[in-house]
């Protein structure tokens, strides 16, 4: 039966495959997929099925396994993966499990370590005010927290039934930690890192430059947790070189 996925796709070429984290959505790619949809790569952003899944099933592990039904589906091999946040998490999940399809994979403010949340309740929810202040604690400049974005999250965290699978994913992310299994990655990857990430601090990519053993690290000075929105001309300069270097 032919499964209804919502995704982008531009461009022709090497694929990429962009994964998004918990709160954001496929718009927080949108400099990347112009950038290098225009550079010879076919750039494809799938929206993770964080709200669509039976609540039992909604964990990292069945994400990666929509990832795994999105690309046949797609027919794609040979693919570059990157993911932020919990796309990241996602990312490292089926990496592990298909090395023969992943040719790299970059990691930026991924989850699978440890992170920092709002906490596991989201105290003080209905106020507006406090979300705006947690949201945007994501970013080193506050700005890039727009008032769309703001609005999206305190709309997320104030549905009964998106806080409950927001809850459930972050729970089942802190569950599913990965320090045992990244040694055993042998993906190329490149971790591009906010050098004043709150939520995943500069010291979670360090242990993932330490325990991945085919991974270099770049730095982005004044930056949070979601570099391609906050730094995109700098992120994408950076991804694109190291893809060259590297062949791919």
């Amino acid at each position: 039966m032919k499964k209804n996925y919502n995704y982008i796709e531009k461009g022709e070429g090497q694929v990429i495959v962009l994964l998004h984290g918990l709160m954001g959505g496929l718009s927080n790619f949108k400099d990347v997929l112009n950038y290098f949809s225009s550079k010879n790569y076919k750039v494809v952003i799938p929206e993770l099925p964080i709200y669509s899944l039976p609540l039992k099933e909604t964990t990292v592990t069945a994400f990666s396994n929509f990832l795994e039904d999105f690309i046949e589906y797609k027919s794609i091999d040979n693919l570059i993966l990157l993911g932020n946040s919990l796309g990241g998490h996602v990312g490292l999940i089926f990496s592990k499990k298909h090395p023969n399809l992943v040719k790299s994979l970059i990691l930026t403010g991924s989850s699978g370590l440890y992170e920092n949340s709002m906490g596991e309740s989201y105290p003080k929810r209905e106020n507006y005010n406090y979300i705006k202040q947690k949201t945007e604690d994501v970013f080193y400049n506050p700005n890039v927290a727009t008032k769309q974005i703001v609005d999206e999250v305190f709309e997320t965290v104030n549905n009964r039934e998106k806080l409950v699978r927001t809850l459930a994913i972050a729970k089942s992310a802190i569950r599913h930690n990965m320090s045992k299994e990244l040694p055993n990655i042998k993906t190329p990857t490149l971790l591009i890192w906010g050098k004043n990430d709150l939520v995943t601090p500069p010291e979670v990519a360090l242990e993932f430059q330490s325990l991945l053993p085919n991974s270099e690290l770049v730095w982005i000075k004044k930056c949070g947790h979601a570099p391609m929105m906050e730094y995109p001309k700098e992120f994408n300069e950076i991804l694109h070189n190291w893809l060259n270097k590297k062949n791919f």
